[in-house]
C-alpha cells in the first residue's frame, strides 16, 4: 500500500512540474519579428533518384537559437505532395503542420523523402520543392531538390535468350540478376551504366562483350547513390554493395574493354573451365574494391592488359590452374574501408597462384606477367612475417610455371628463374609511398594508383619490347612518347598538376 501511495505522489509531482512548463510554452511565445529560426542547411539535395524508386531518407534541423520560445504558425510543403517530396515533422507525416512550438535554444528534425514519377526522357530531370516555415508572420524556407532519372528497370531478373545489344541511352537498374543464356552473344555499348541492387549478379553462360571507351566506359556498380558517412564515405566507395560477374564453365570469347566493375562482393569469377579456348580478355579495365576475392579463375585461359585490379578483403587475383597473361597492369591491395581477412589458408594476397583446385583437383598453371605492379600493404598479421604480397602455392607432380618480367613486386623472395629484371619494393608498410592516393580517411577513401613521383620505382623501367604492343595506357597517355617512360603498370607516369 505504501508503494502505491509513493507512486501517486511522484506522478502528481511530475504533472505539477510539466503543466506549468507546457502552459509557459503555450502562452509565452515571442512575438518579436526579429526572432528567426535557423537551419542546418539552406538546401537539402538528393543525389540522382531513380524514378518510381523511393529515395533514402534525409533530414535537416530547425534551430531556435533565441532565448524565448517560438510558435511555428505553419510548416508547409510548398508543392503539397505534387512533386513527390514527403516530409515528417516532429514524428508526424503530412504536407502541412500548424502551431508547433519550439523551446528556446532547442532544435527539431524534419525528415524528407522523395519518389519521382517517370519523366519520359533519357536525360536526368531536376525536381524542386521547398519547406516553408512561418514564425510571427515571417516566412523562411529550405529548398528541396532531387534529380530524377528514368531507368531500364529489371526487377524480377532478366535472362537474355537472343543476341542483344544493350545501348546506353538510359541506365539499367538490376534488382535480381542479369543472365546471358548459353550460345547467346550480348554486347554492351560504350557509356552504358548498370546499377546493381544488393546481391544482384551478372551471370554469363554465353558470351559478353563490352565496348567502352576512355571517355565513356561501361560501368557496373551498386545502386546506392547516397552516403554512409555524410560528405566522407559514399556507398559507391564501400565494398559489398552487390554480387559480381560470373563467367560459367561453358562461356568463352568474352571481352571487357574500358569497363569499370566496382564495389561488389566477388568482382570477376571465371568458373572451372578449359584452357583450350580463350575465356576472357580484359583490357583497359578497372576492377576494384571488393568484399571477397576480386578476380579469380580456375583452369581458364585469360589475358589482362592495361588494367587495374585493386583492393579486396581477400585475394585481389587468385589463379588456380590455367594459362594467364598479364601485361602493363597494376595489381594492388590497399583496402581501407574493411579489414583484409587474416587467415592461415589462401586468405588475402595481392596475387595467389596455385596448381591445385578445390576438392584436391590439380591442373597445370602457366602465368606470365610483363611490366606489371604487384603491391599491397601487408595488412594481415599472418602474412607480415612472410614479407610478401605474392603466394605461390605449388603442388609437386603438376606443372607450375611463372614469369615476372620487368615487374615491381612487394616480396622479399625473388631469386629463382621465374624473375627477370624485377624491382622489389620495401616490405615495411610505412617505408615507401608508391601511389598517389591509397584510400586513407584523409583522402576520403579514394584511391589513385598512378605512381607518385618521377623518382618512384617503376617509372622508366618497363620492358620496351612489351610496351610497343600496348603503346597507350588506360587513360590514353602515350607510353612511347612519354619523356619519363615507359612506366611499369597500368598507368604511364605523368607529373601531378602542381609539378
Amino acid at each position: 500500500m505504501k508503494k502505491i501511495t509513493n507512486y501517486w505522489v511522484l506522478l502528481i509531482l511530475l504533472v505539477s512540474v510539466l503543466l506549468p512548463a507546457c502552459e509557459g510554452l503555450d502562452n509565452n511565445y515571442s512575438t518579436n519579428p526579429s526572432h528567426r529560426l535557423s537551419f542546418s542547411a539552406d538546401t537539402l539535395s538528393f543525389d540522382t533518384v531513380f524514378t518510381t524508386i523511393g529515395s533514402a531518407t534525409r533530414e535537416f534541423m530547425i534551430y531556435n537559437r533565441n532565448s524565448e520560445a517560438l510558435n511555428m504558425e505553419s510548416i508547409l510543403l510548398a508543392g503539397a505532395g505534387s512533386t513527390g517530396f514527403r516530409i515528417n515533422v516532429d514524428g508526424r507525416k503530412g504536407d502541412s503542420f500548424y502551431d508547433i512550438g519550439i523551446l528556446p535554444n532547442d532544435s527539431m528534425y524534419v525528415f524528407v523523402e522523395v519518389t519521382i514519377d517517370p519523366n519520359g526522357t533519357d536525360q536526368p530531370l531536376l525536381i524542386q520543392d521547398s519547406v516553408l516555415i512561418t514564425v510571427n508572420g515571417i516566412r523562411q524556407q529550405v529548398l528541396l531538390e532531387a534529380v530524377g532519372q528514368d531507368v531500364n528497370l529489371w526487377k524480377t531478373g532478366r535472362i537474355l535468350t537472343r543476341d542483344t545489344l544493350l545501348t546506353a541511352e538510359r541506365p539499367y537498374l538490376v534488382y535480381d540478376s542479369l543472365v546471358v543464356a548459353p550460345r547467346v552473344n550480348v554486347e554492351i555499348a560504350e557509356g552504358a551504366i548498370f546499377y546493381m541492387h544488393d546481391k544482384a549478379n551478372v551471370v554469363v553462360y554465353g558470351t559478353l562483350s563490352t565496348h567502352g571507351s576512355e571517355d565513356a566506359p561501361v560501368l557496373f556498380r551498386g545502386d546506392r547513390l547516397d552516403f554512409i558517412l555524410n560528405d566522407l564515405l559514399p556507398y559507391d566507395r564501400t565494398p559489398g554493395q552487390w554480387g559480381g560477374v560470373f563467367f560459367m564453365a561453358e562461356s568463352f570469347g568474352n571481352r571487357l574493354d574500358h569497363t569499370i566493375i566496382r564495389n561488389g562482393t566477388t568482382g570477376i569469377t571465371c568458373l572451372p573451365s578449359t584452357t583450350e579456348e580463350r575465356k576472357l580478355t580484359l583490357s583497359n579495365a578497372q576492377v576494384t574494391n571488393m568484399a571477397g576475392n576480386l578476380f579469380s579463375a580456375i583452369n581458364c585461359d585469360v589475358e589482362v592488359v592495361n588494367s587495374e585490379l585493386s583492393n579486396a578483403t581477400e585475394n585481389v587475383v587468385a589463379l588456380l590452374g590455367g594459362n594467364y597473361r598479364f601485361a602493363h597492369s597494376t595489381l594492388a591491395n590497399y583496402m581501407s574501408v574493411y579489414l583484409r581477412k587474416d587467415t592461415a589458408s589462401l586468405g588475402s594476397h595481392t596475387l595467389l597462384m596455385s596448381n591445385s583446385q578445390p576438392e584436391k583437383q590439380f591442373a597445370p598453371l602457366k602465368a606470365r606477367f610483363d611490366n606489371c605492379i604487384i603491391d599491397g600493404y601487408l595488412a594481415p598479421k599472418s602474412f607480415q612475417d612472410s614479407k610478401t604480397e605474392i603466394l605461390l602455392d605449388k603442388t609437386d607432380g603438376e606443372v607450375f610455371e611463372y614469369t615476372f618480367n620487368h615487374c615491381v613486386l612487394k616480396t622479399d623472395v625473388a631469386e629463382d628463374d621465374g624473375y627477370n629484371k624485377v624491382i622489389l619494393v620495401p616490405t615495411e608498410p610505412s617505408a615507401y609511398q608508391m601511389f598517389r592516393m591509397t584510400g586513407s580517411r584523409l583522402d576520403k577513401y579514394m584511391t589513385d594508383f598512378r605512381l607518385d613521383s618521377v623518382i618512384t620505382v617503376g617509372v622508366g623501367s618497363a620492358d620496351p619490347t612489351v610496351t610497343v604492343l600496348y603503346p597507350v595506357d588506360r587513360y590514353g597517355v602515350d607510353r612511347l612518347t612519354s619523356p619519363n617512360g615507359p612506366t611499369i603498370g597500368a598507368y604511364e607516369f605523368t607529373p601531378k598538376p602542381e609539378e
